[in-house]
């Protein structure tokens, strides 16, 4: 399998001309195909639109296509090409994230325990240096370094989605604005 740091150093570049953020590149296993996810992000509104998906997808196939036609293909295998806005229930991949998202529910699954647990999961606190905060539900306040992060996202709430809405609902025929417990009736 390909290095991702080597395709994150060739796909930054890319994102950054077109004034996007950088926030995850992975591979993941399909059921024909391994699929490079890509997800970046307006600084500005932290979404991509489907347009912005279009271009950085058409500008990462033509660098990577380039790179094939010298001999230097950075995947030379079969892959399919996935670009995407990270969503509103997003991963937390940059230090940036965890001062940004602070205040959200976040579950955040760690290499070595904390507290004697794997994953914590609770009131995301922020980050102080490369230290994560969060008040775990269970075992109370916790601190981690990012180094020790496996995974991490925020966790879908009615904080959340009233903290992300739309940056624009051109297009929408009707918006209808629903809590949570309304929509599990």
């Amino acid at each position: 399998m390909t290095d991702i740091a080597t395709l994150t150093n060739l796909i930054k570049p890319e994102v950054d001309a077109l004034g996007f953020d950088l926030v995850r590149v992975q591979f993941v296993a399909g059921a024909d195909e391994p699929t490079l996810q890509i997800m970046a992000e307006r600084p500005e509104t932290g979404q991509l639109g489907i347009d912005d998906c279009a271009a950085l997808s058409r500008r990462i196939s033509a660098k990577f296509d380039a790179l094939e036609e010298e001999g230097r293909d950075p995947i030379d295998y079969a892959y399919r090409l996935e670009v995407s806005s990270p969503g509103i229930d997003r991963p937390l991949t940059r230090a940036i994230d965890y001062a940004n998202w602070a205040g959200h529910e976040a579950r955040i699954s760690v290499i070595d325990a904390v507290a004697g647990k794997k994953q914590l999961r609770g009131l995301l606190q922020g980050i102080d240096g490369d230290v994560i905060k969060i008040d775990d539900r269970e075992t109370g306040s916790q601190e981690t370094p990012l180094t020790n992060v496996h995974k991490a996202k925020l966790i879908l709430t009615d904080a959340l989605i009233a903290a992300t809405v739309p940056v624009s609902t051109d297009g929408a025929d009707e918006i209808e604005e629903q809590t949570l417990e309304e929509q599990e009736d």
